[in-house]
């Protein structure tokens, strides 16, 4: 099963560049994932193709109305026959991390609506079960460049994609220690041996792979120790909650 994401979006333009590009790219050209770009204003109701107006109640910014996101998302999502996890891109969303991803890269279909201006009509995000997903704690112009992130995320984790099968689960936050806990990853040298006064740890150069896989799990715990503490507070694996 290889996923399908379809995006709607204001600005299709924005997605080309970075579709075309790197382990994505390639992904998509071999087939481990299929991607289709939609025009929200291709759904407006109105000679303008309007998609937004100004919020009730007051203050500043634009919201984008319910009829055109809903009527965009159910005609996307009506263009194959398996219905597609709908999910939208939105600092209020729970935050994305890899197990979420691991998750996401398992679904045969997945719709991303990207939000824009002050976000979407609560109306249309209640009525179309968009699950609100937010990629950290701050705030981005659109949901085009967290969609780009997320896609990026799910072709990476199908088979193949990455030229070698231990690739991704030797990533940051696929990598766990005895207890379960998600790890940064280690430290990465490569030639030359000696820079700028600075050597390559002998370990790496010793050809003892119990050995350097000991000191990469050891040096992948004193990182996340010293800049992610919360990793060790958030639960193990096993007992992390999905929505």
């Amino acid at each position: 099963m290889k996923p399908h994401i379809d995006i709607i979006t204001l600005f299709p333009e924005a997605f080309p560049g970075v579709l075309t590009s790197s382990i994505l790219g390639r992904s998509i050209e071999a087939g481990l994932v299929t991607v289709s770009v939609h025009d929200m204003r291709d759904w407006a109701d109105n000679k303008h193709n309007r998609v937004d107006d100004r919020p009730f109640g007051g203050g500043p910014g634009m919201v984008l109305m319910p009829e055109p996101v809903a009527s965009s998302v159910e005609a996307v999502d009506a263009m194959r026959s398996v219905k597609a996890r709908r999910l939208t891109l939105a600092p209020t969303g729970r935050r994305v991390d890899q197990l979420f991803i691991e998750e996401l890269s398992r679904c045969e279909r997945i719709l991303l609506v990207c939000g824009h201006y002050e976000g979407i009509d609560e109306r249309a995000v209640e009525a179309l079960g968009l699950e609100e997903v937010s990629i950290g704690d701050f705030v981005v112009s659109g949901g085009e460049i967290p969609a780009m992130l997320l896609i990026d995320a799910i072709a990476r984790l199908q088979p193949s994609a990455l030229g070698h099968e231990q690739s991704a689960s030797e990533d940051s936050f696929s990598i766990h220690d005895d207890s379960g806990h998600p790890l940064l990853d280690c430290p990465h040298f490569t030639r030359p041996r000696e820079w700028r006064d600075r050597a390559v740890p002998e370990v790496l150069l010793s050809g003892d792979h119990a050995a350097i896989a000991t000191w990469r799990l050891q040096r992948s715990t004193e990182r996340t120790r010293a800049r992610r503490p919360d990793l060790f507070e958030t639960g193990t694996r096993s007992h992390r909650t999905l929505i």
